[in-house]
């Protein structure tokens, strides 16, 4: 089976690089179209294709522009023209058109008109809010874009719930659960280009957005400095958001000592040394359905906090420490059990470990995902 796996901005590239390898190995023919490859992207194909067939230009002048709005304005009139007008080589000659992610919905419309009824055409739904309250122009018209589909993949209850709420038949719906992923794994450079911890030391990791409650995180952090707990706390990832005056808050208040900062689109390599190197991970979300920073960090086996946000809501007791939706006081009791002490995060970070071992495969994800691709094509036939 000849499959197009499709994530032209690689939002999820090591969710991406997992599902290929794995449906490779069990005999599909697959192709992943992204982006061309940046220094940070740790994806090396094995056993299937990678074409850099969007954003090429723009990508080229990424360094020259940076990253602000006139390289965004490049990046979506390169997008709209890409799915207008460009070939459609490696996509309507697939048996499947799998779209990870739909990065500009008003773009992703042209090119899902131009392959409708060519090929079949699945998208996976990370998120039923696709890119939740920040969204903007990218997510107008995403709802409507669902309908295009002749099948929908979710990870999990709580997206499945949500779609059927839209209108979107149940019959059209595929639940695939996500297994944990691993990042490329730190070297000793990068283990030491972060700063062993004097305290404790609390990791907030990934893309930094306003959904993802960093200023939750914050403010509870400043509770507990308060109140005298003695701990650190590490920022880690690219921020799409202004996080200045949540750093200044802290050196306000006397605690930028406190405070580890590593901002920027950091390789693989390094967000796994900040995992090695912290004591709990906290995963504070407004609304999620389900976080691959996550399913990334099980494997090595640290104290985890969350909200009550999504797939953490429906998490096995013991887990996770979990505190409600936007709740500071609560996140912060939850964040002070976990920092209780060393015997406490020990047992909370096995815990965790043997969740992520008992959760599935990519093995077992991919043949799901071929026996959907199977299906759809025969009722279309």
């Amino acid at each position: 089976m000849k499959v197009a796996m499709v994530d032209p901005s690689l939002f999820t590239g090591r969710y991406d690089d997992s599902l290929c390898a794995a449906m490779a190995g069990a005999g599909a023919e697959v192709t992943l179209l992204g982006r061309p490859m940046r220094a940070t992207d740790a994806i090396v194909p094995q056993g299937y294709g990678y074409a850099p067939r969007f954003f090429r230009r723009s990508e080229s002048l990424r360094e020259r522009l940076g990253e602000g709005r006139a390289f965004r304005l490049l990046k979506a009139a390169e997008y709209g023209a890409t799915c207008a007008l460009g070939s459609l080589e490696g996509l309507a000659d697939a048996e499947v058109v799998h779209m990870q992610w739909l990065p500009l919905a008003p773009a992703d419309a042209l090119l899902l008109r131009r392959l409708k009824g060519r090929t079949v055409l699945v998208h996976t739904v990370h998120n039923a809010d696709a890119y939740h309250a920040d969204a903007g122009v990218q997510g107008r018209g995403y709802r409507a874009l669902l309908d295009r589909f002749d099948a929908l993949v979710v990870h999990g209850e709580t997206t499945r719930a949500a779609l059927l709420a839209q209108g979107v038949a149940a019959e059209r719906i595929h639940v695939t659960p996500h297994p944990p992923m691993r990042l490329a794994t730190a070297g000793a450079a990068e283990l030491a280009a972060v700063p062993d911890a004097k305290a404790p030391r609390l990791l907030f990791f990934g893309t930094i957005r306003p959904y993802k409650g960093v200023d939750l995180l914050v403010e509870a952090c400043l509770r507990l400095w308060q109140d005298g707990l003695d701990f650190e706390l590490a920022l880690a990832g690219k921020p799409f958001m202004d996080v200045a005056p949540l750093v200044g808050r802290i050196a306000a208040a006397g605690h930028g000592d406190r405070l580890l900062t590593d901002f920027g689109f950091l390789p693989e390599e390094r967000l796994d040394a900040h995992m090695t190197k912290a004591d709990v991970l906290v995963f504070p979300y407004r609304h999620i359905d389900s976080s691959g920073a996550f399913l990334s960090a099980l494997h090595h086996g640290k104290a985890m906090v969350t909200s009550s946000a999504g797939m953490f809501a429906a998490l096995p007791e013991g887990v996770a420490e979990r505190a409600p939706v936007g709740n500071v006081p609560a996140l912060a009791q939850a964040l002070s059990r976990a920092l209780e002490s060393p015997a406490v995060r020990q047992a909370m970070g096995a815990r965790a470990r043997a969740y992520g071992e008992d959760m599935g495969n990519w093995k077992d994800m991919a043949l799901a995902t071929i026996d959907i691709y199977r299906r759809v094509a025969a009722a279309r036939a």
